[in-house]
């Protein structure tokens, strides 16, 4: 039981970003009234993302993309305040999760919020297929947290001693625009994963490459009630299923040529 007597912060909001000018201006306009400090580690961009960011009165350090763990933990040291709400460019808070930034804000509690994340897929905002609440730790105190994981698992690990609350509202995630904007992202994080599993030394075997793709599909698709978003959870389930198969494929393949 957390018994710290509520104290108000200032909030540093951390985004890293590479050719993001699609989204970022959406993000930053979600956090006006509640930053006290925006900082930006942007991978390089060769669209505007930079120069948008700055008209909003972010601090953008320019730094070769070194991975998501180690690119947020950057981000995370470079803010001017000890409590940080990390964002992505595509994401933006909804109103009501806004109000509770504020709340948090004024009535600082814990160590770190859990915030739910809303996606949209193609325009359709999906609340099935195992997508929603996709509960994320995204405003805690950087003395207690560190971001962890692997290339394309990272996630905000808190201190074992630290006390959690969970933020009323959702955060809005504009996942993929178009379908091939997928099939792009699947061909992307597949040659990751599949490289990873190489490194690491492990081949996939018979089950992984005809079981597991099949039962990504149930799970999402029936379990998960991906049905109840129709064509898109449809869409999604059979594309999440063939990532599957594309990494272990993908993995059999720099094995056998290695």
């Amino acid at each position: 039981m957390n018994t710290t007597k509520p104290m108000q912060v200032r909030i540093s909001v951390a985004i890293i970003t590479y050719n993001e000018e699609r989204n970022i201006r959406r993000c930053l306009q979600s956090v006006q009234g509640i930053a006290d400090d925006i900082v930006v580690i942007d991978s390089h961009s060769t669209d505007a993302t930079r120069s948008i960011c700055m008209e909003y009165g972010a601090r953008v350090i320019e730094q070769q993309f070194l991975g998501y763990v180690a690119q947020k933990n950057l981000a995370n040291d470079a803010a001017l305040y000890d409590h940080v709400l990390s964002l992505d460019a595509d994401e933006e808070l909804s109103p009501e999760l806004k109000r509770s930034v504020t709340h948090a804000k004024d009535h600082w509690q814990h160590d770190g919020y859990e915030l739910k994340r809303l996606t949209n897929y193609c325009g359709h905002w999906v609340r099935y297929c195992g997508w929603y609440p996709d509960k994320k730790i995204r405003l805690f105190d950087r003395r207690k947290a560190r971001w962890t994981g692997e290339a394309l698992h990272e996630r905000l690990e808190l201190d074992d001693t630290s006390a959690m609350g969970t933020l009323k509202g959702d955060l809005l995630h504009y996942s993929y625009y178009t379908i091939n904007d997928h099939l792009k992202q699947i061909d992307k994080f597949t040659d990751i994963q599949a490289r990873e599993l190489f490194e690491k030394g492990k081949r996939p075997n018979l089950f992984q490459v005809r079981i597991k793709p099949q039962f990504k599909f149930l799970r999402d698709y029936i379990f998960k009630l991906g049905f109840l978003d129709g064509f898109y959870g449809y869409t999604i389930a059979r594309l999440s299923s063939q990532a599957v198969l594309i990494k272990y494929v993908k993995a059999e393949l720099l094995f056998r040529n290695k």
